[in-house]
């Protein structure tokens, strides 16, 4: 009888922050599902979603986001992933200073971030004298307004969330397992395969869903860094809110991107655990 008591009171512990996410989340998730299926004279139709589909400059579209986003998600993680196992393992003077150096750049404002490449990248830009003046280029680059030069924006603006996560994983590693299969003439490779890197797992799920679910629904730096001649489905949803007054094409880009955003987070969780259950069950 105590024990259901106990979890009654746990209950209304939770309640107020439950019902929090679900008056801020959920509902507006669920007005956009349903303004995604009603028509301008309020009757249910999947006119929406045909429109969308029976366009091929929508699948041009949707093609670049999702370019950007895993290009920017696997350039974050190989960047990453290395810095963060840097962080753990560096002394406590030098892992603050390089946490302060992830942290603070989060406090300033994306536009402020984006407004910034794109004075570094223009072709008297800072990049471009660096690189003309050791002679790694004869003539300045084009990375303004390019594939090239908005992927550099969005890496940085999204590393933070692929280090941070990665680092809070690898500092609660036990190095000794490591070493205990150096001792035992384990080959680097394979210890960190087999050991470390499935430990890794859960920081690099967490770090890759944070950086893929903001690259595809970043609206702001694709607009300074790449201009309007590059549509994106953030761009394009902006685009059918605020200038075509058509909520009904915007609640089809918004639900299109929800989607894909969650079933990336829910394939990312599937494939780490059948990968943790095989290294569990090739090391016993």
């Amino acid at each position: 009888m105590s024990i259901l008591k106990n979890k009654a009171s746990v209950a209304w512990l939770v309640f107020p922050g439950g019902a929090y996410l679900g008056i801020v989340f959920a509902l507006p998730l669920v007005a956009l599902l349903a303004t995604s299926f009603i028509s301008q004279d309020n009757h249910f139709t999947l006119a929406g979603y045909l429109a969308f589909f029976s366009d091929k400059f929508n699948y041009t579209v949707l093609f670049n986001t999702l370019k950007i986003a895993i290009w920017v998600t696997l350039i974050c993680l190989m960047i990453g992933y290395p810095v963060a196992f840097a962080m753990a393992s560096a002394r406590a003077s030098t892992q603050a200073l390089m946490f302060l150096i992830f942290i603070i750049p989060l406090s300033v404002g994306v536009v402020v971030k984006a407004f910034a490449w794109t004075i570094l990248l223009r072709s008297n830009g800072v990049v471009n004298r660096i690189l003309t003046s050791l002679g790694i280029v004869d003539e300045p680059l084009k990375l303004l307004f390019t594939e090239t030069g908005l992927i550099i924006g969005a890496v940085h603006v999204f590393l933070p969330f692929m280090v941070l996560p990665i680092f809070a994983v690898v500092r609660q590693i036990d190095q000794r397992l490591a070493e205990a299969a150096w001792t035992l003439g384990v080959h680097p490779v394979k210890t960190f395969m087999k050991i470390v890197l499935p430990l890794t797992l859960p920081g690099v799920v967490t770090g890759c869903s944070f950086v893929f679910s903001m690259a595809l629904s970043m609206y702001v730096i694709p607009s300074l860094l790449i201009g309007d001649r590059y549509q994106t489905l953030p761009a394009l949803m902006a685009r059918s809110y605020l200038f075509m007054r058509d909520r009904q094409g915007g609640s089809v880009m918004a639900v299109l991107l929800l989607v894909m955003a969650i079933a990336i987070v829910v394939f990312s969780a599937l494939t780490t655990r059948r990968l943790q259950r095989s290294s569990v069950v090739s090391q016993s």
